[in-house]
């Protein structure tokens, strides 16, 4: 099992790669760790937290996709319609953008630290941008 670590504001969480369903968007992610971004609250999909990566063209299409991710699942959109991103689902969503619904890479997800997935989304929504950093662990 290959494993990372995520801190986001004062949260730790370890999440799990989805090698087998995503292997090209594990790998693509993988080349950038470690990575530290500010985490912010999405603006239309429901309960999730999300990385602006604006442009970054990571060479990836889509795999192991989905537009309704559960809480502590995590989705890189590789672009296209909107613009590329990391969204880290919390509660309800329905992943979107101004441009409609959107598909993601379900390439991580969370399997320690879920308890505090939506005190994480609470404090972004209420006190803004958070940093977020993915390191990778043995």
């Amino acid at each position: 099992m290959s494993l990372v670590s995520i801190t986001a504001g004062p949260y730790q969480f370890t999440a799990r790669f989805e090698d087998a369903a995503a292997p090209k968007t594990c790998a693509g992610f993988r080349q950038l760790l470690p990575y530290q971004e500010r985490i912010i609250h999405v603006r239309w999909s429901g309960e999730a937290c999300w990385i602006p990566l604006g442009d970054l063209d990571l060479g990836l299409g889509f795999e192991n996709h989905t537009s309704y991710p559960a809480p502590g699942q995590i989705l890189l959109y590789p672009g296209g319609i909107s613009e590329t991103e990391i969204l880290l689902a919390y509660g309800g969503v329905q992943f979107a953008s101004k441009m409609g619904q959107l598909a993601g890479n379900h390439f991580l997800t969370v399997i320690e630290g879920n308890e505090h997935l939506a005190s994480l989304g609470k404090l972004v929504l209420w006190s803004g941008a958070q940093d977020i950093v993915f390191s990778s662990r043995p």
